[in-house]
C-alpha cells in the first residue's frame, strides 16, 4: 500500500483514474454518445473525401495511359483479351473438337524404319563381353 500513495502524491490524478480501472464509478458524460457520433461521422466523411481524391487522380493518370496508347497505337490488357478470346471463338466455330495445334513440317510425315527391335538396340550400348553372351 505504499507504493500506491507514494504514485498518489506523485501524480495527484493518478487515483481517480486508478479508481476507474478498478471498476470504481465513473463519472458519466452525458454528451458522450454525441460526441462518439459526431467523431464517427467526421472520420466516415475523411474517408470519403479521400477516396475522391484517389478516384480523382486514378481517371488523370487513365486519361494519360489513354492518350498515350491512342498515340502509339497500343490496345488494352482487356482489349486484346477480348480480342484473342473472339480470335479463338471463331476459329473453333462449327467445330465440335477442340482447335489444332500447327504440325511442324516433317513430324509424323515419313514412315519409321523399324528395321532393328528394340533389343538390338540394347545390346548395342552394352559392354563388349555381355554383347558376345546376347548375340550366341
Amino acid at each position: 500500500a505504499g507504493a500506491w500513495l507514494t504514485g498518489a502524491l506523485l501524480c495527484p490524478g493518478a487515483t481517480k483514474d486508478m479508481g476507474k480501472m478498478l471498476g470504481g464509478d465513473e463519472e458519466k458524460d452525458p454528451d458522450a454518445a454525441k460526441k462518439e457520433e459526431e467523431r464517427q461521422e467526421a472520420l466516415r466523411q475523411e474517408e470519403e473525401e479521400r477516396k475522391a481524391k484517389y478516384a480523382k487522380m486514378e481517371a488523370e493518370r487513365e486519361a494519360m495511359r489513354q492518350g498515350i496508347r491512342d498515340k502509339y497505337g497500343i490496345k488494352k490488357k482487356e482489349e486484346r483479351e477480348a480480342e484473342a478470346q473472339a480470335a479463338m471463338e471463331a476459329n473453333s466455330e462449327g467445330s465440335l473438337t477442340r482447335p489444332k495445334k500447327a504440325i511442324p513440317p516433317g513430324c509424323g510425315d515419313e514412315p519409321e524404319e523399324e528395321d532393328e527391335s528394340i533389343l538390338d538396340t540394347v545390346i548395342k550400348y552394352l559392354p563388349g563381353p555381355l554383347q558376345d553372351m546376347f548375340k550366341k
